[in-house]
């Protein structure tokens, strides 16, 4: 009996404590906007419209700096990679977050930039990719200086066949790979050798992997550029994070004609896609709401290209 009158007295303490602390937490004077605030919300009323819950809900102390990035980067039109390829950096790291609210924001800009529904599919693809060998290579312990060598061993060998005059290397039809070994052997034709991420590979599953590798990822005929699926595939592995990825991708966009400030880029994009999702997830932020914000964001952006084509064309 005087453990239980103990135990409600320090219960009783403890409510008590939490009413008080909630009581004054509820009458905490509201803080007073900086300058610094209110100019960034003007300026945010000025470049989409309205002010936008995902703004409100920022720490007002942490809002001019947040937004100051975000035009210098994912606004800027001048900047080193192009809007439409930022955005669909933004949509594949939304994709493997997973976030909705992200996902939802970064396509609608995308193909606001003039990506199609292949290229939005892709640049999910791509970062589908880039988890399932991210999983496969921490999962086997693969030894990451084996395998920067056996990438730079692929760089090389890829870069050497653009350079000559003879043709390229006849990859085997896809439907003719249907065991390890004839994969591992279209491999060794196309490269020279056969990496170890490769023949290390499960092999029932190698004939698959291998052709999702060579048709997809590593195609040059897909509506998103080489250059530009490996900034995705960086982006993604940045935020993991994957060593390997990251190294691999990095290395392919590099061959591609990728520039130091693409790559920095890319990884900015990764990095304030995973900033807004914390805060929008963190707050709870209305999905409806947050939907018909982003529609409205969208319809002010095309009124003000809209404008801008007639100005020029005056």
């Amino acid at each position: 009996m005087k453990l239980k009158s103990q135990l409600a007295t320090l219960l009783t303490i403890f409510l008590s404590c939490n009413v008080f602390a909630a009581d004054k937490m509820a009458k905490a004077p509201a803080m007073k906007p900086s300058a610094a605030y209110t100019a960034t919300t003007d300026d945010i009323r000025s470049a989409v419209g309205f002010m936008p819950t995902m703004f409100k809900q920022y720490p007002q102390e942490a809002l001019p700096a947040a937004w100051e990035e975000m035009k210098a980067v994912q606004m800027n039109p001048a900047s080193a990679v192009p809007g439409k390829y930022k955005e669909l950096i933004g949509l594949a790291v939304a994709a493997q977050i997973p976030c909705k609210y992200c996902v939802y924001f970064h396509k609608k800009f995308a193909m606001l930039n003039g990506a199609t529904e292949r290229e939005v599919n892709e640049a999910i693809a791509v970062a589908g990719s880039v988890r399932k060998w991210s999983t496969y290579v921490y999962g086997s312990q693969m030894d990451l200086e084996a395998f920067k060598k056996d990438v730079d061993k692929l760089v090389s060998s890829a870069k050497a066949t653009a350079q000559k005059s003879t043709p390229s290397p006849v990859a085997t039809e896809a439907a003719n790979i249907t065991t390890a070994d004839m994969a591992m052997k279209d491999v060794q034709n196309m490269y020279g050798f056969v990496p170890g991420f490769i023949s290390d590979y499960y092999k029932p599953a190698l004939p698959g992997a291998w052709k999702g590798l060579r048709d997809f990822h590593m195609s040059q005929t897909t509506a998103i550029p080489m250059k530009y699926k490996g900034l995705i595939g960086l982006a993604v592995g940045s935020q993991m994070p994957c060593t390997h990825c990251v190294y691999i991708d990095s290395e392919m966009a590099k061959a591609n004609g990728a520039t130091a400030d693409e790559l920095k880029e890319a990884v900015l994009m990764s990095a304030t896609v995973r900033n807004w999702s914390t805060i929008l997830n963190g707050v709870a932020v209305d999905e409806n709401t947050f939907r018909r914000e982003v529609d409205q964001m969208v319809t002010n952006a095309k009124r003000k290209m809209n404008a801008t084509d007639r100005q020029a064309a005056n």
